[in-house]
Order: C-alpha cells, then structure tokens, then sequence
C-alpha cells in the first residue's frame, strides 16, 4: 500500500447511514475523505494494513460513530449574547425583575438593558407585556428584550422615547408596533422582530440608535462562540438560514481567524419588496461563496410569523377569539408569484411557515411553481444560486400541520425542515402558551413529524438555536419520545421517531435538503470524512433519557479532528 491512513477509529458501532453498508465496525480516512470502511459484513475487518507511523488510531471501546451531525437551521450568527441579561427559565415577572436588578447592579454604567429569552408564559394572565412592566425594573433607562424565539422586542417607556416611537408610529424598520386599544399609545411590545429587525435595514437602523446588541463586534462575538458550540457538539454543517449581504463580512472575518471549525450554509433574507438589484447581488453572493466549507445561496422568506403571540396565520380562529386568525405577510396570490419567480431563477427557498394556513400557502405556492417552471431535474445546476439539482425548497418550523397537507411535502419534493425540541411538552405542551393559543382541537396538528416521515416527506432536524438548545442529544431525545428534559408524560407521543430516523434527519436528511448528500451526510467511501464519536452507543441504552447524558467525545471535519475530550 502506498498511502496509509492520516485516522483510523475501530472497535466502533459505525452507524453509517449508508442502506448498502448500515453498520461497520471501523473506518479509515485519508486526506480528508474516508478511504474506507471496515465492516465483517463486507468482509472487510482488518484495518491494521492501513496503520501507518503517523496514522492516528482511535479505539472507540464500543462507543458510536456517526456521520457528522449536520443542522439545517441554527442561528449561529444570534447566538446568546453573554452581555445580555438571560431570561431564560424566567418564569415570573417578579423573577425577571430580580435579573435585570441584579444585572444593573453589576453594570451600574451601562446605558442600555438588554437582555434575551423572555418567555411569553411569565406574563400574568396570558396577556402580551408592556413598558409600564419594565419601567418597574429599570427606571429611566432604555431597556430592549428579546423574546426566547428572537420574533418580538419589548421595550420600556425610555427605549421608546429613544427609538422616536410614540401614538404615530405604526411600524419601525425593526418590528410593528402595538397600540394599546383604549389609548391608542405603543405598549412597548413590536411584533415581526425576526422579520424586520433582523433585516438589512432594520439591523442598520438599531445601529444608528445607538442599540449595542446591534453591533457588529457584538454579533461578531455571538458567532465565534456558537462555532465554538458547535464543535463541541458535533454539529459538522451548520445552515445558518437568514441573513443580509452586510453579515458577510462576520463570516469573512470567523474564516480568516480560524473560527470556521463546521462547515458553513449561509441563507440571505428575502424581505417582500426585495428588488431585482438586489437579486442581482444575492445571485453574485452565491458565485463568489460557492466552497464546500463557506456557501452562500438559499433565501429565507416569511410567509407569517409565530402562533404564541397569535401572529402565525392559522385555518380557523384562535382558541378564545372570534375571528382572529393571524396574516400572512403577502397575499397568497403575490406569495405564490414570489415564490415561482424566485424558484424560476434557480434559488432554494427556506420558508418559515408555523401556521396551518401559513403552510398551506407555502405548499399551494410550490406547487403553482411547478405548473410555471416544471419540475427542475436532478442533474440541473443553477449557477449562482447555490443549487445542485432540485430545488428542495423547505418549510421551516412546520409547528401546526392539517393532516390534508401532510402528503403534499413528499409530492411537491419539499423539505420539511422541522425543530424536535420545540414540540417539547414543557415548551409547547397543555397549559404552554402555544398549546392554549390553538386549543386542544388543534393539538393533533403539532409537529406531526411520524406522519410526514410514513408519508414519504423528507426531514431535516435542526435546533433553530439560540431559539432552543443546540445539543443534537436534546434534539434526538425530544425526537424519540416527545417529553421534557425532566421527563414526565408525553405529549403526542404517536408523532414519536425511531431513533435511527431521528438521527436520519439529523445527517442524510440535511445533506439531502441542503444538496450536499453526495459528499456528507453518511459514512460512505469517498465522501468528506465528518465523523462524530459519542460516548456511548445510543442503540444499546435501555431508557432514552440517557440520551440526554450523553456527549460528542471526538469531532472530525474533514478528517481533522477539532474537538476531542481526550476519552
């Protein structure tokens, strides 16, 4: 032999997601792609010929071997940003009042309060917050809080003096505001913040104000520390889905410091009213990042918003309210003539939908598509756009489905790009606010990821951090047995994955959405050598919850191995 191998691991449950070869014992990598793979299967047991003076062997001990986990949704660039006051697991107004006061007693000079991952449940009797709350806890000074799914901003009498948001103000760059029904004056609460706010505009107007969670050294630090995140759980592709062309330059500056330690899919936004210069440029965006480690291309779009503060756009009316049923951000007709001129120009679409009828839209405009454009064939490259055959659009989030629709997914080939996590009992279970908002008639519809899979659709699991924890391990358990990290009963539970669908979603299922399944997403020979070695084998383990316990001890990009506890 000429070449030995740079990595062997062996003694290994290979799990490689590969149908011609599903389990293997040992696999050797070279240059960066696997060489091969040693299975008795196969009758190809002996690794030893492959060993070399500087091959670096790994015994696994029985350990599982993985096809480097790949997230189809995570905002790496949102992150959790550490000079924020974190709400999370806040479950009062008087516990959030203690974290802010607590926090300005350790930044007496700060000029603004920020602070991230408010949940809508600690506010008393279901109702949206206002400024009045906040003004309790921090006086004159401005205040801007994020909601834990980053779609709302919540303001305090002095950040809307500062903002210029007053009675005639409607909408912001940065998010619509709401109007106290009586007085007609803001609340201090602004919808659409994932919509506008982190658009090019509104993201460049919080600058201006003066909002320093907006800055790009800010964000530039919310990003090194999820890649950093990242490795350390095996995350060897991340999608990172929403962006403007000025984020770039923050990845530009990760890859040039060594930072980029997973492989990078970088969506841009795709606000309505986007131009044909500006298509013009995301198109040129995507020929000079088209890398196997840094590609720009999909666009994400909105077609509502989330179902907790009652702006998802559901079939039939909110439980509680006559009428209300949410909006869509386009009328369907214009979103179905978006959507086919977008999927004519050759750009993959990532659509957030959570809604019944949000995702109705999304579905009814895929297939308007195909009657305008046909059906892309699979060899079709579409230069610029950042697409290898097929279009594989997805519906993102996916969080309230009618059964009507469900087979639609697998017939229009649209990825169901869909959060675990987020279906979780103690996040969106009875008495949650996102179970109370569409009452139990409704429940049925959540996250039926069992019935897409059985009906063919493919799916891709992701964590939609800083939304929801990045651990894939957190994913996979909510995955497997829809229960909450304390455990307690399930909710939904015949909506549950096997474990190796779940883990399907979590690495073929994302190299196929994401057109990379041809060189990740299993441990295949010839394909880039992204492995991820668990501490223990999750197949042998008796009760799920050890899932949760378990950790990434090796992860391995292109065969470099950039995290390693040493066990």
């Amino acid at each position: 032999m000429n070449h030995y191998a740079d990595l062997i691991v062996h003694n290994a449950h290979v799990h490689t997601v590969d149908p011609d070869l599903p389990r293997a014992e040992a696999v050797a990598v070279r240059d960066g792609r696997i060489v091969q793979v040693f299975a008795e299967a196969a009758g190809t047991r002996d690794w030893s010929a492959w060993v070399g003076p500087e091959t670096r062997v790994v015994d696994a001990d029985g350990r599982l071997l993985l096809p480097g986990f790949v997230d189809s949704h995570n905002h790496v660039r949102l992150g959790s940003d550490g000079a924020c006051v974190q709400l999370a697991g806040a479950g009062t107004l008087e516990e959030i009042g203690r974290r802010i006061r607590h926090w300005l007693a350790a930044n007496p000079d700060a000029e603004w309060v920020e602070a991230e991952a408010f949940d809508y449940t600690a506010i008393p009797a279901g109702r949206m917050p206002t400024a009045g709350d906040l003004d309790t806890f921090t006086g004159d000074r401005p205040a801007f809080v994020l909601s834990y799914d980053v779609h709302t901003a919540w303001l305090n009498s002095a950040a809307l003096r500062r903002l210029g948001i007053d009675a005639s103000v409607d909408r912001t760059t940065y998010g619509t505001v709401q109007k106290d029904p009586v007085t007609g004056e803001p609340t201090g609460f602004l919808t659409d913040f994932a919509v506008r706010g982190l658009s090019r505009d509104g993201h460049r107007a919080l600058v201006a104000a003066g909002v320093p969670w907006a800055h790009p050294d800010r964000q530039y630090a919310r990003l090194c520390g999820s890649l950093d995140m990242a490795a350390r759980y095996g995350i060897t592709t991340v999608v990172e889905p929403q962006n403007s062309l000025d984020d770039l330059a923050l990845y530009e500056r990760a890859r040039g410091a060594g930072r980029l330690r997973s492989r990078l899919v970088v969506g841009l936004f795709h606000p309505r009213g986007t131009t044909d210069a500006e298509l013009a440029e995301y198109a040129e965006a995507g020929r000079l990042h088209s890398g196997d480690r840094f590609r720009v291309g999909p666009l994400k779009l909105y077609i509502d918003d989330v179902v907790e503060p009652h702006t998802a756009a559901l079939l039939e009316p909110y439980a509680g309210h006559h009428s209300h049923r949410g909006e869509t951000f386009y009328p369907p007709e214009e979103f179905a003539e978006t959507f086919a001129r977008l999927d004519g120009l050759g750009f993959q679409l990532f659509v957030h939908a959570t809604g019944d009828r949000g995702i109705r839209t999304v579905l009814d405009a895929a297939e308007y598509a195909r009657k305008v454009n046909g059906v892309p064939e699979e060899a079709e490259q579409s230069e610029g756009a950042g697409s290898r055959g097929g279009r594989r659009h997805q519906v993102v989030h996916v969080e309230c489905l009618d059964p009507a629709d469900v087979p639609r997914f697998a017939e229009l080939d649209v990825v169901a790009c869909m959060q675990p996590r987020h279906c979780s009992p103690d996040i969106a279970g009875p008495g949650q606010d996102w179970a109370n908002a569409v009452g139990p008639g409704r429940w049925s519809k959540a996250w039926p990821m069992r019935s897409l899979h059985e009906a063919g659709a493919r799916l891709a699991l992701s964590s939609d951090w800083n939304v929801a924890e990045m651990d894939p391990m957190v994913g996979l358990y909510t995955a497997v047995t829809r229960q909450g990290l304390a455990g307690g009963p399930a909710w939904q539970p015949e909506q549950t994955l096997d474990l190796a669908t779940a883990l399907h979603g979590y690495t073929m299922g994302g190299a196929y959405a994401n057109h990379l399944e041809d060189r990740l997403g299993s441990i295949t020979v010839g394909k880039y050598a992204d492995l991820v070695l668990l501490s223990r084998d999750l197949f042998a383990i008796e009760d799920p919850r050890t899932i949760l316990d378990t950790v990434v001890d090796l992860s391995v990009l292109d065969g470099e191995i950039v995290h390693d506890t040493g066990v």
